[in-house]
């Protein structure tokens, strides 16, 4: 508890933003296998781990990957924190085990309120079209039909999809489908949301519309968590930025002195 201890008396300085704490990291690992130089065919499932006890063959290589080392923070309501870092330095892992997707190998996450990673609560099936997957996804976020009813055309205009929404997901370019999936995601304000690269896809003006989004949820007292690798983005959008590498936080704290010092890095 000291690390968490010492993040807390960090984040209730003078500088520190007001509100009351959603997400407490403390002392997080988090550690996943993966096999080793095996291909598809050879990896556990029942039929090839009959054919190797017949064979007589050893259990293809597995690695365990350290990915998340001992990383402890705060997030407060009205926050909207950046998460930054090169490839493979832990960042969307980081976000899973917040979500509650990957337990903790040591350490612990402790959240207030129900966690909601982008894409997760809002499932879409690419064989339904766009309109039944705004409504089965609206649905999934505890939404009520009146709702759905209310916040459907600002869905589909927001999302930018247009006479697609008539039309099968599998249709849908990449862009296509993760727009969709912000634009429901975003229409309930929700206490702590994980968003993974979304603002990667579309256009200006769809950048322009989600960080204008991200900003009212965040007046509305909700948390965000943000993955970019476009770091323009997280500076116009976050209020803070936590800067990983190798799985361990390096630095974190204003937008613009982490984000200089990453630059420079």
């Amino acid at each position: 508890m000291g690390e968490l201890t010492e993040e807390l008396s960090q984040v209730t300085s003078d500088d520190a933003p007001v509100g009351t704490p959603t997400v407490i990291v403390d002392d997080l690992h988090i550690v996943y296998k993966v096999y080793g130089s095996a291909s598809e065919a050879e990896k556990g499932n029942a039929a090839t781990a009959l054919m190797r006890v017949l064979r007589r063959q050893a259990r293809p290589q597995v690695k365990e990957i350290h990915a998340v080392k001992g990383v402890s923070f705060v997030a407060h309501h009205g926050e909207a924190i950046g998460i930054i870092g090169r490839n493979g330095s832990g960042k969307s892992t980081l976000l899973r085990a917040i979500a509650g997707l990957l337990p903790p190998h040591k350490g612990a996450v402790y959240t207030n309120g129900q966690p909601s990673l982008l894409g997760v609560n809002a499932a879409l099936m690419k064989e339904l079209t766009g309109e039944r997957n705004i409504v089965l996804g609206c649905y999934a976020m505890g939404m009520s039909p009146a709702e759905v009813r209310e916040r459907y055309d600002e869905i589909v205009d927001f999302s930018g999809i247009g006479e697609f929404v008539q039309f099968p997901m599998s249709t849908y370019s990449s862009g296509m489908g993760a727009r969709l999936r912000f634009a429901i995601s975003s229409a309930k304000t929700h206490d702590v949301l994980l968003i993974d690269e979304a603002l990667a896809t579309g256009d200006r003006d769809f950048k322009r519309k989600s960080q204008d989004r991200i900003k009212q949820m965040r007046d509305a007292a909700g948390t965000v968590f943000l993955v970019a690798h476009n770091l323009e983005v997280i500076e116009e959008t976050c209020n803070r930025v936590i800067w990983l590498h190798k799985g361990k936080i390096k630095m974190q704290g204003d937008p613009q002195e982490v984000l200089e010092a990453y630059n420079k890095a």
